[in-house]
């Protein structure tokens, strides 16, 4: 399965909520990716511009972004992304690729 990183910056709504009724917000992601059919790999907390980062082994990019939509339809996040990722040997296999593509482009000259 491909692997994704969702980062996400809460509400100031939703950090009020989380400071009043502390939850578990890994347990809350990890039921909407297995119900998508993916598994939760790490939840972390950070500083900086984000203030969650989720990494995610998911069945395909449609059922992600599904996913996305219903965390975007919830209120409950000011903003945020979905990043796919690509393993060293996938990155390999594009490397290969493009090796073989190379003769197939010329850049513009002046």
């Amino acid at each position: 399965m491909p692997f994704y990183m969702f980062q996400g910056r809460y509400t100031s709504a939703s950090m009020k909520a989380m400071v009043d009724n502390p939850s578990d917000r890994e347990e809350a992601a990890r039921k909407i990716i297995e119900a998508a059919g993916g598994k939760l790999l790490n939840c972390f907390f950070c500083f900086g511009e984000e203030d969650i980062v989720v990494l995610i082994e998911g069945p395909d990019d449609a059922t992600m972004l599904a996913a996305s939509f219903i965390l975007g339809a919830s209120g409950g996040f000011s903003g945020g992304k979905t990043t796919k990722l690509m393993t060293t040997q996938e990155a390999m296999t594009s490397m290969a690729k493009a090796k073989a593509l190379t003769s197939s482009y010329s850049p513009p000259k002046a």
